[in-house]
């Protein structure tokens, strides 16, 4: 049974709640692990040109539509522009490359990645100078985001939205844009659940999804000594009480928000139960108890990199 518990959009698009996320699968197992997801039942796949394994997705759906099990518009493929290519001529070139490897003439949601830039540089993700610092580009990001908007005009991308962004960068893109965002894609968990800019979102008609929802427990640039979200024994006395796992717990603390989630896992069994969220429900009195644990913990600030102009989370911006 396909999972279409949705959000509409600003658009009038419907955005399934729960979507299949695709961050560190690796580029042998990626297309296994979607073709699980997809007959598991989730319809909306999360990818990234960064992650490196979109031509895998690709070759998920393609099999999946080939034997009939699906038709291209029963799934919502989600891609990032990555930050190399913010530059206004390079935005419509990097969408057709992973059009290209999605076996898609289109997707129905495309983000800005981060609102930072990188030079071009042969396509490295993050190119580094002589010292080993990582180096950025001076690239206004609402130059990428007017690039963006031309795309979703010629209908290369359904809806388009951002990543990472600050509330003071999201007012001058609804300031100095034409397309108001549909989507604003960022880091939440238990340990970090970012209730101002998902309030703030929302009430620009703007929705939200979670990524690292488990608190990206496989992050590389993870300590032994930072927490780890999932082991927190609050999750697990409720996680006991429902019936269910610490993790399912977490995804439904998302959707019961309005907040949409896209847990990420490469093992079949893991890929189902985290889909079974949506038969059970948390009381008001769950809900408080979960946001009594928040330690405003980010797992995924990218804080190596502070130094980078338009790097979002070096001030607390107001509007």
């Amino acid at each position: 049974m396909a999972l279409t518990e949705s959000v509409t959009l600003n658009t009038g698009s419907k955005m399934p709640l729960l979507g299949f996320g695709t961050w560190q699968a690796p580029t042998d197992e990626i297309q296994q692990c979607v073709e699980t997801a997809i007959d598991v039942g989730y319809r909306h796949i999360d990818c990234a040109w960064v992650y490196q394994n979109e031509e895998g997705v690709g070759n998920a759906l393609e099999a999946q539509i080939k034997q009939g099990k699906i038709k291209r518009e029963d799934i919502f493929i989600t891609s990032k522009l990555w930050s190399a290519f913010h530059k206004q001529d390079e935005v419509r070139p990097s969408l057709k490359e992973s059009l290209e490897l999605l076996k898609t003439d289109y997707v129905d949601l495309y983000l800005m990645h981060w609102p930072w830039a990188v030079p071009n540089r042969n396509k490295e993700i993050l190119p580094k100078d002589d010292k080993g610092d990582c180096i950025f580009a001076d690239v206004d990001y609402v130059e990428a985001w007017k690039a963006m908007e031309a795309v979703y005009k010629e209908g290369l991308a359904k809806n388009i939205g951002l990543s990472n962004f600050n509330k003071f960068q999201i007012n001058r893109i609804l300031k100095e844009g034409s397309v108001v965002p549909t989507v604003h894609q960022i880091e939440s968990h238990p340990y970090f659940q970012n209730d101002d800019i998902i309030n703030f979102c929302q009430s620009k008609g703007i929705q939200v999804t979670a990524y690292s929802p488990l608190g990206a427990p496989q992050r590389p640039w993870g300590k032994p000594e930072e927490p780890v979200v999932m082991e927190n024994p609050t999750l697990h006395t409720l996680a006991k009480r429902h019936g269910k796992t610490a993790v399912q717990i977490m995804i439904r603390f998302q959707i019961q928000r309005n907040v949409i989630v896209i847990p990420k896992s490469v093992k079949a069994a893991r890929i189902k139960e985290n889909a079974q969220v949506f038969d059970f429900k948390l009381s008001d009195d769950d809900m408080k108890t979960i946001a009594g644990v928040d330690k405003n913990w980010r797992a995924c600030g990218m804080d190596w990199i502070h130094y980078f102009k338009y790097w979002p989370f070096s001030e607390n911006y107001s509007e």
